[in-house]
């Protein structure tokens, strides 16, 4: 993480929380954010978001979950000879090698297994990793786009046609049934999907399921676009709870506040994919094949020997080319993602920000409920004011601000609530 923490609070603002939840005994959930650590490092690696949602019995899930989020950000800030897509998609074959191994190994923890969502914000745009059906979105000019395909059997039926389009059938399809992750197998596939162009203003999220269980994409929408990013997050983590937070929930935020991280129109070279750097083990014998002959044709012209001297001059100067090449030589091959090129086909839904009242009505009706409740000691704690404002903001049909508000009131009493039960 990067040493100076005010070196990019201008440019980004982001808040990461993980909850265990009303119903686990343990949070196997993980997550990681690696700020570059100055502005070079930013143009060749940018920055760090991850979300690894682990599966397991025992402490395995925790285990898988926590390995993810420690190996692929040292392995992609270390592979400085790739790419950062190559670099990227590397570190997690490479974590998925490791958390399988470690399985392999021990019974205890056998088949152990964890979601991965990366999120990279480049000089280029954003970059995303992903396996599992953890998520990564981004709000733009009010729509709510899903970068990111859930790799769920819902999903991969849904996306064969299988399904046919019938709610009924896919409602009897297990939710929680995924198709790909970390751990289990020695191969893992890995989707790349970007880069996306970065804009001020922008607002990335990454969460485990255990939040889009609870709160629909078009509630993520809404509360992200009503609320700075700090009261966000953790006004969604306490919706899930409320809703009876069956799973760990984990969020990461962050807003593009400041123009630096905004995706560059021009100067930045365009991400390169599939290259291999030029190989230089064979350095020391040019190195070696230079020298001797530039010795030789020396002693050859002071012998008088010219047609030698000519030759050996001829192949020290290729061998002098070779060192060059191979020194500061491009990277062989890759593809060049430029013009509006990405990969993957994200986004994969949009959603905007409900304009009814049927969201504001089931806030409210979750303040009633907990300040009625006698056992939870709340009947006095609700902020009248706040509440107020929200009921005149909703009658004005203000929205955004009566969504505000009542939010506020509803984290104000889960907050009070969480006080009490310490």
């Amino acid at each position: 993480m990067t040493q100076d923490p005010q070196l990019w609070k201008n440019h980004l603002r982001y808040v990461a929380v993980s909850d265990i939840g009303m119903r686990r005994d343990s949070n196997q959930d993980s997550h990681s954010v690696e700020l570059a650590s100055d502005v070079e490092s930013w143009s060749r690696r940018g920055h760090l978001f991850l979300v690894a949602d682990g599966m397991g019995a025992h402490a395995a899930g925790e285990l898988a979950s926590q390995l993810a989020a420690d190996s692929i950000p040292h392995l992609y800030f270390k592979q400085l000879e790739l790419s950062a897509p190559d670099s990227l998609k590397q570190a997690v074959e490479d974590s998925n090698s490791e958390i399988n191994r470690k399985g392999q190994a021990n019974q205890d923890f056998h088949n152990m297994g964890t979601t991965c969502s990366v999120l990279t914000l480049l000089p280029q745009g954003a970059v995303i990793a992903h396996v599992g059906d953890s998520r990564v979105y981004r709000l733009r000019g009010g729509v709510l786009e899903q970068l990111t395909f859930d790799h769920s059997l819902v999903w991969e039926m849904r996306a064969s046609g299988q399904s046919g389009g019938d709610s009924d059938l896919e409602s009897m399809i297990p939710r929680n049934v995924i198709t790909r992750s970390l751990g289990p197998y020695a191969d893992v596939n890995v989707d790349l999907e970007g880069p996306f162009p970065v804009e001020a203003g922008d607002i990335f999220l990454l969460c485990s399921d255990g939040l889009v269980g609870e709160v629909s994409d078009a509630e993520i929408a809404t509360v992200l676009a009503s609320l700075p990013v700090e009261e966000s997050v953790q006004a969604l983590v306490d919706l899930a709870n409320l809703r009876g937070g069956p799973d760990n929930i984990t969020i990461i935020a962050c807003e593009i506040t400041g123009s630096q991280l905004a995706t560059s129109k021009t100067g930045i070279a365009p991400i390169t994919v599939g290259s291999r750097p030029a190989s230089r083990k064979s350095l020391p014998f040019f190195w070696a094949l230079f020298i001797a002959c530039l010795l030789s044709a020396g002693l050859m012209a002071w012998v008088g020997s010219w047609y030698v001297v000519v030759g050996l001059g001829v192949i020290s100067l290729l061998s002098l080319l070779m060192i060059l090449i191979k020194t500061y030589g491009a990277d062989i091959g890759g593809t060049i993602i430029s013009g509006g090129r990405r990969f993957g086909r994200a986004p994969y839904t949009k959603t905007t920000p409900i304009t009814d009242l049927s969201f504001l009505d089931s806030l409210l009706e979750m303040i009633n409920e907990l300040r009625t409740d006698a056992t939870l000691g709340l009947s006095g704690a609700v902020d009248e004011q706040v509440l107020a404002e929200a009921n005149r903001a909703k009658t004005d049909g203000k929205l955004k601000m009566a969504v505000r508000s009542y939010v506020r009131v509803l984290t104000g009493l889960v907050q009070k609530l969480r006080d009490s039960k310490k």
